[in-house]
């Protein structure tokens, strides 16, 4: 179980039993500005945009709320001014974490990540000390009993997904930037449900972790994605099947 893709379906997972809506829409909100504001408000001249809009949608954000933050961002409305940061460090067992915010006060971000770096049994890094072991890809998660392998292998592989792997629950394609909407579209064209689809950071290597390290990983993950100013964090950990049924 590597962090680039199953922490995003856990999380993905729990967000629908956890009472977060608020949460998850003011992040949203923040991508969907920053988007329009640095690539413009079209959504089909503005491939982030588009991708922020369709995870808005996901958690049914009405359509007035997603207008307004386009708005904002293009500046046909007023609104803060986010600054995108990007922090670096280490988990339990020496886990590397890249951890991506939008702030509007970089002062009070980088004191609030570094003190839950230190606090849950990690430390932060300089810049550029773990973001050389991720590459950024598209990864897409479909449910096993949800399609057939042999149909979304040649539908995936068709259309220019770089690799397919087999999870516990789930197959997960992984695909180049350039690829990432072409093979959505095509799995969804074919009725193909799509647990996850996002762009995200896989990481080259993984660091396996046994029970104590991993329950410690998680809440490191989970006080991050807590945090108002972290829009996403990746990790490269590993947890074996049966220790996340442990932890479960």
């Amino acid at each position: 179980m590597s962090g680039h893709s199953k922490w995003s379906t856990i999380k993905h997972k729990k967000g629908a039993a956890d009472a977060k809506r608020g949460k998850i829409f003011t992040k949203l909100i923040k991508e969907i500005t920053v988007s329009a504001r640095i690539g413009g408000g079209d959504p089909a001249a503005n491939p982030r945009l588009r991708s922020a809009i369709a995870a808005a949608k996901a958690e049914n954000m009405p359509k007035e709320n997603i207008d307004r933050a386009i708005k904002r961002g293009t500046g046909e409305l007023e609104g803060t001014v986010y600054e995108e940061t990007i922090y670096e460090g280490y988990g339990p067992g020496g886990v590397a974490v890249l951890v991506e915010s939008l702030t509007d006060n970089r002062n009070r971000t980088v004191a609030d990540i570094r003190h839950l770096f230190s606090k849950h049994a990690g430390s932060m890094g300089e810049a550029g000390c773990v973001a050389w072991m991720f590459d950024k890809k598209g990864f897409i998660a479909v449910d096993k009993n949800m399609v057939d392998e042999e149909k979304l292998m040649e539908i995936a592989l068709e259309t220019g997904a770089e690799d397919i792997h087999e999870g516990q629950s789930e197959f997960e394609v992984i695909t180049d930037l350039s690829n990432f909407e072409e093979v959505k579209k095509a799995l969804e064209d074919n009725g193909i449900p799509m647990v996850l689809a996002e762009i995200t950071m896989v990481p080259k290597t993984t660091v396996k972790l046994d029970k104590e390290k991993a329950q410690q990983m998680l809440k490191l993950m989970d006080v991050f994605e807590d945090n108002d100013d972290v829009q996403h964090v990746y990790a490269n950990f590993d947890i074996p099947d049966d220790v996340m049924e442990a932890l479960s």
